[in-house]
């Protein structure tokens, strides 16, 4: 029987020099040398990136927010992918039987261009984005996403459509989209552009309750029993800033020597109790608070330039609560360069997964609204107020409705929100499901055989 054969090399009939402890040590003198070597090139020559800029699922200490060396804010990729890639479907004027009331009025008359104005303006300026989007889809059976285009809150103040006209539109409009009812609602997008928010639709806690909801306001606790907000599918979206503001041509900031001012609030008392307050503060402080009794009509009404003047010239800009808890003040500070002080408790802020608000606003709380808050913004040295209005000249980009091609844009920040919302797998309670893979209703009729007007789930 042969010995089995020994692994290893050939047996050689020459002497071998022997192996010292001094030529173990130098072998592994060499791995350890070749190693980190190794690991050296591999960093040299990597492929740039944004992940190569900046650890992306890091915390940032030095920077306001995560930007890339290109201008371009970098979401965290836990939760959100390293890249776009999401295919959103809207739905045409003409697709849908009474989608057209919603967008121009019962009679039709109301026209987007005087819908885009002002600072309801978000609803038409994220569907005209949306139409010109390179994640849009004209395939309903490819979309992640379905947004349904609504300019409601300007039909309303218009007189196209009355409160109950609207919430039988939406019903109706609702009950004839197929791939509303198969997920329930969970991948159809709505804009909701004033702080009332979804209660702009009487019974969309019946109807949109799972949709996903972009809106600035995060809060109506003064009128209503519950929020139309869920933090966990929804979206705040910034108001939407004059196009005329956001022009660096039309408002030029003051150096804060120049300012007249400590603090400002603008705007009408809507006799909300903090707003009331800081008129009373102003009256014994002139000289430091300026807050005069606006007027937005008839023959002393504020022109938009001479609004923008005195906003300019205060080192904080105010932002108190008024119907609700967001206001457009806000956003606005950022671009006359004062600093914002928020006084509105429950406001909720866009963005938040990227943006460090500590180092570019303050909120103080309403219930202290009087000498302390401006004995507090005195204090504050010009050394720090300057660096707060440099932050936010580098995130205020993300208040402006640009095309998706500006790498800093609300447009492309809400992009990676609702890619953050994309599920692979819909359902409802009215969506079952067979061997076959084929979903049906109730009746165990095929998806491809819905036909409107459909029970709505």
């Amino acid at each position: 029987m042969n010995k089995p054969r020994a692994l290893g090399p050939p047996h050689h009939h020459h002497s071998h020099t022997p192996c010292t402890r001094t030529h173990q040590i130098g072998a592994l003198l060499v791995v350890v040398t070749t190693f980190f070597l190794t690991r050296l090139f591999d960093h040299s020559f990597a492929p740039c990136s944004t992940t190569a800029v900046i650890d992306r699922d890091s915390k940032y200490d030095s920077a306001v927010a995560p930007f890339d060396g290109v201008g371009s804010l970098a979401w965290p990729t836990r939760g959100y992918g390293t890249h776009l890639s999401l295919k959103i479907y809207v739905y045409e004027e003409d697709e849908v039987d009474g989608l057209k009331a919603l967008l121009y009025g019962r009679d039709g008359r109301i026209s987007p261009e005087s819908c885009v104005k002002g600072q309801w303006g978000s609803q038409v300026k994220i569907h005209r984005l949306f139409l010109e989007s390179r994640f849009r889809t004209r395939r309903k059976d490819e979309a992640d996403l379905f947004f349904v285009p609504a300019y409601v809150k300007c039909v309303r103040m218009m007189g196209g459509l009355n409160d109950k006209e609207i919430n039988q539109t939406y019903v109706k409009v609702l009950s004839q989209m197929p791939y509303f009812r198969l997920s329930g609602g969970r991948n159809h997008i709505f804009v909701f552009p004033s702080g009332a928010g979804a209660h702009l639709f009487q019974s969309w806690v019946t109807y949109i309750n799972r949709s996903i909801i972009l809106t600035p306001e995060g809060d109506r606790t003064d009128k209503r029993d519950s929020s139309a907000f869920n933090t966990w599918k929804d979206i705040i979206i910034p108001g939407n800033v004059d196009d005329k503001m956001t022009s660096d041509a039309v408002v030029q900031p003051l150096p804060l020597w120049k300012r007249k001012y400590l603090a400002n609030y603008l705007g009408r008392a809507q006799n909300k109790v903090g707003r009331l307050r800081l008129i009373e503060l102003a009256k014994q402080f002139p000289e430091k608070l300026e807050c005069p009794e606006l007027k937005f009509k008839g023959p002393d009404k504020l022109g938009r330039q001479e609004y923008f003047e005195h906003l300019r010239n205060a080192k904080f800009c105010l932002a108190p609560r008024g119907e609700s808890s967001w206001t457009l003040r806000f956003y606005e500070a950022f671009f006359v360069e004062c600093v914002p002080v928020l006084l509105s408790d429950q406001v909720e802020l866009p963005f938040q997964n990227v943006i460090d608000y500590k180092k570019i606003s303050i909120k103080w709380p309403s219930s202290r609204t009087g000498p302390e808050l401006l004995e507090y913004l005195e204090s504050i040295p010009d050394e720090a107020i300057e660096e707060m209005v440099a932050n936010g000249r580098q995130v205020r980009c993300l208040w402006v409705y640009a095309p998706e091609l500006n790498p800093c844009s609300a447009t492309n920040a809400i992009l990676w929100e609702l890619q953050r919302k994309v599920r692979y797998f819909h359902q409802s309670t009215e969506t079952f499901w067979l061997h076959n893979r084929s979903f049906v209703n109730r009746d165990l009729i095929e998806f491809s055989k819905w036909r409107p007007p459909m029970p709505l789930p």
